[in-house]
């Protein structure tokens, strides 16, 4: 797997195309000072963005929108106005807008699986992945319950997280750590890599791109040598997989240091302490253009 460990002190980098997924805005657990760090350090001539930005399940057990979700939302919707093309796949834990495939919104074309060409001509199918977890697919309501669990554990994730930090030590992930060391877990990753291959190979892509299972990878699978290239997510590993200008793909992990707060110039905030939280949240969807009758899940 290429993987290019960034320090958050660097000048902006411009890349032909930035794939951002599993953010998971509204749960407790989300990274988004880092994603908005991110986002600050970043810019592309595309930004596909592929499902669970905003975690629709989290949201409706408790809400959890603090000024940094709020503030990651304008920085996206910022980057659509400055020319950039934006492209959003949703996952299963924002799965209300699957219901506007095909339309735009506010620059941002909503799409149920999109195929992306890369710079040298491969075709990359993009989907979130929830379609290939069995649990997801046959039975909702557990998988729920272990969304909750999984929430949990990452309570734990950020108090450790935050003591690194006043230590002057990186980021680490210790729900990560513990997901790594699981048998079980490391033999349905293993599967899924294998099942969402397989489907970019059967619909004639040379590749997939995809997230779901937060594990970032670059590799080829199978005797036809098909790309599977994984994201990563923003609540355990702050990855995204970026495009260079020729083509080649790269996880950059954004796990450095995060610089002060941008000028006031910056343009994007819009105060949430004044604001409900839902009403925040709907604000910000609001001024993309999406109806107000999207809905999250219920």
């Amino acid at each position: 797997m290429q993987t290019l460990a960034v320090p958050s002190d660097v000048a902006m980098t411009h890349y032909r195309t930035i794939f951002l997924s599993d953010l998971h805005l509204g749960m407790r657990g989300c990274q988004a000072e880092r994603v908005l760090d991110f986002l600050r350090h970043h810019e592309a001539d595309r930004w596909v963005l592929v499902g669970d930005v905003v975690d629709g399940w989290a949201l409706t057990r408790s809400w959890t929108w603090t000024q940094p979700h709020n503030d990651v939302v304008q920085k996206l919707l910022r980057k659509v106005r400055k020319g950039a093309e934006m492209v959003y796949v949703p996952g299963n834990h924002d799965g209300a807008a699957r219901q506007f495939a095909g339309l735009m919104f506010g620059g941002i074309l909503v799409q149920r699986h999109w195929t992306h060409t890369t710079a040298d001509g491969r075709r990359l199918l993009v989907l979130h992945g929830d379609e290939f977890d069995g649990v997801v697919r046959l039975a909702p309501w557990l998988s729920k319950v272990g969304a909750r669990a999984y929430e949990l554990s990452l309570a734990l994730n950020t108090v450790v997280a935050s003591i690194r930090e006043r230590m002057g030590m990186p980021y680490w992930s210790l729900a990560a750590a513990l997901k790594d060391r699981t048998k079980t877990a490391l033999q349905y990753v293993a599967r899924f890599e294998e099942a969402v291959a397989t489907r970019a190979a059967e619909v004639g892509a040379d590749g997939v791109v995809c997230g779901h299972i937060h594990r970032p990878e670059i590799r080829t699978i199978g005797d036809g040598g098909t790309l599977y290239a994984n994201c990563g997510d923003w609540v355990e590993n702050c990855t995204a997989l970026v495009e260079h200008r020729d083509g080649r793909l790269e996880i950059v992990r954004w796990t450095g240091a995060i610089r002060p707060e941008a000028p006031a110039g910056d343009g994007v905030r819009q105060p949430v302490a004044d604001l409900a939280p839902r009403l925040a949240l709907g604000s910000a969807l609001a001024s993309a253009g999406f109806p107000s009758q999207i809905a999250l899940d219920r």
